[in-house]
C-alpha cells in the first residue's frame, strides 16, 4: 500500500464564544485541528489530525505540507519505518528535534497512517495493535534515548506477560467498556450554578470522577471546590487542573489550601518541561494524599522517561496528538508499565476522545493489563462532527468497532468550519 496524495485542512471551531474549554492559561480557546487526508493506491483514505486551540493552526498545516515529500509516493505497510522516516530526517528534525510544530505535524500524519492501516485490515486501531505480536509492537518504537530506562528486551517481557490473558480483557471491554471521567462541569468560565448542575448530572450519568480547572484566583477555586464537593459527595473523585499556571512554591501553597476538599490529583501544576519542579511538588503534596499528573503538553518520550525516572508523576497523561502519534505513545505506555504508573489520557479538545480510547484499550489488553486508578478524560463537545464518534454509557467508553482510528470528520464539517473562509468564520 502506497500513498499517492495528501490533503491538509485548517479546521477551527468557535468554542471561545461559549467559553467551552476555558482554563487559567487558555481563557478563550477555539478548538482546532490541522487535519490531513492520505489517499492510498488501493482507494482507501487515512484521516488524522493534530490539535490546537486556534491561532497558529495554519503553522501546523504548513508543517504537514513540509513533511509531505516523506509521505507521498512512499509505502505505509511498515508503520515503524513510516514513523521514523518522519522524525529522523537530518534537516527537518533540526526544527525540533522531536518537539514543537514539526512534531505535531508528524503526529497528524502518523495518526492518519494508522487510520489507513486499520481500514485496510478491517479493524479498529486498538484491536489492530492488540492483535500484533509482542515483537511487532516493540518494532514500532523508536528506541533512541530510552535504553537507560527501558530496553527492547524489557518491553518484550512486559508484552509477553500480558498476552496469555488478553482475550479475557477484550471480552471485559466489550461488555463493560473503559472507565471515563468528565471535565465538562469544570471549565473556568462557567458560573457556579452551571458547575453544580453539570457535576450532579455527571454523577447521575455514572461518572466516578470529575475535573475542575483551577489556578486563576485562589478564593474562587476554594469556593468552586467546596460547591463541587458538596454537590457530588465524598465518594466521587475530583481532580483539578492548573494548566501550567504556577511556579513550584505557588503550586504547593495553592493545593494545600484546596486539600480539605480531597483533590484526587493536580494536573499540570507547573511547566511541562520542568521535571525537577514536578518532582518537588509531588514530594511536598504526597503527605496530603494529592497526586501529581501531567503529560498533555509533554513534548516527547524522553521527557516522559525523565518524569518517571525522577519520580515526578503519579499519573501519566498521554495525548494522541502532542507526541508523534501512535508509535511514540506506544513507547510511553511501555515506560509507564515499567515504572508502575497508571495512564489516564488527556482527551479535551476536538477529536482527542475519539483517538485516545484506542490507546487506552490497547494498553489494558496488551500492555498494563490493569484498570486500577485508570480512566479516560471525556468532554462532551464536537463529537457530532465525526463519522465514528465515541459512545459513552454509564460513565464508560464503549469499544469502537469501525475499522480505523475514529478520526474521520464529516466532509460538511470540513467545509463549514474551514478557516478562514468557511461559513462558521464569515
Amino acid at each position: 500500500m502506497k500513498i499517492i496524495s495528501l490533503g491538509a485542512h485548517d479546521v477551527r471551531f468557535p468554542t471561545s464564544r461559549d467559553l467551552d474549554g476555558s482554563d487559567a492559561m487558555n481563557p478563550d480557546p477555539d478548538y482546532s485541528a490541522a487535519y490531513v487526508v492520505l489517499r492510498a493506491d488501493n482507494g482507501l483514505e487515512g484521516h488524522g489530525f493534530t490539535f490546537t486551540i486556534g491561532r497558529g493552526n495554519e503553522v501546523c498545516r504548513a508543517a504537514i505540507d513540509a513533511l509531505a515529500p516523506f509521505v507521498v509516493g512512499q509505502p505505509v505497510d511498515d508503520l515503524g519505518e513510516f514513523a521514523r522516516r518522519l522524525t529522523h530526517d537530518s534537516q527537518i528534525r533540526w526544527l525540533g528535534p522531536e518537539k514543537g510544530v514539526v512534531h505535531l505535524a508528524a503526529a497528524a500524519l502518523i495518526n492518519a497512517a494508522w487510520d489507513l492501516a486499520g481500514k485496510a485490515a478491517g479493524k479498529p486501531v486498538w484491536r489492530l495493535l492488540a492483535d500484533m505480536s509482542p515483537q511487532q509492537i516493540v518494532d514500532l518504537v523508536d528506541w533512541r534515548y530510552l535504553s537507560d530506562a527501558l530496553t527492547p528486551a524489557e518491553a518484550l517481557g512486559i508484552l509477553e506477560a500480558a498476552r496469555p490473558s488478553a482475550g479475557e480483557r477484550i471480552a471485559f471491554l466489550e461488555t463493560h467498556g473503559y472507565p471515563a471521567y468528565t471535565t465538562s462541569p469544570g471549565w473556568l468560565g462557567y458560573s457556579d450554578e452551571k458547575l453544580v448542575s453539570l457535576a450532579v448530572a455527571a454523577v447521575d450519568e455514572g461518572y466516578r470522577m470529575i475535573k475542575l480547572k483551577v489556578g486563576d484566583n485562589l478564593d474562587d477555586d476554594i469556593r468552586r471546590m467546596r460547591l463541587a464537593r458538596a454537590a457530588v459527595g465524598d465518594g466521587i473523585r475530583i481532580a483539578v487542573d492548573a494548566n501550567q499556571r504556577w511556579d513550584v512554591a505557588q503550586a504547593v501553597e495553592w493545593m494545600t489550601a484546596l486539600a480539605p476538599y480531597q483533590p484526587w490529583w493536580i494536573e499540570e501544576p507547573t511547566s511541562p518541561d520542568d521535571v525537577l519542579g514536578h518532582a518537588a511538588i509531588r514530594r511536598q503534596l504526597h503527605p496530603a494524599g494529592i497526586r501529581v499528573a501531567t503529560g498533555e503538553h509533554v513534548q516527547n518520550r524522553i521527557v516522559f522517561k525523565q518524569l518517571l525516572q525522577a519520580e515526578a508523576v503519579d499519573v501519566v497523561q498521554i495525548d494522541a496528538c502532542r507526541v508523534a502519534g501512535v508509535n511514540e505513545n506506544v513507547a510511553i505506555l511501555l515506560l509507564a508499565a515499567k515504572f508502575g504508573r497508571p495512564v489516564c489520557p488527556h482527551a479535551g479538545g476536538v477529536g482527542l476522545c475519539e483517538l485516545v480510547q484506542h490507546l487506552s484499550m490497547f494498553d489494558f489488553v496488551a500492555v498494563s493489563g490493569s484498570l486500577t486508578d485508570r480512566s479516560i478524560e471525556y468532554v462532551d463537545h464536537l463529537h457530532e462532527h465525526f463519522l465514528d464518534p465515541v459512545v459513552i454509557r454509564d460513565g464508560a467508553y464503549q469499544v469502537p468497532t469501525a475499522p480505523g482510528f475514529s478520526a474521520e470528520i464529516h466532509p460538511s464539517t470540513l467545509q463549514h468550519f474551514s478557516y478562514p473562509g468557511g461559513p462558521a468564520w464569515i
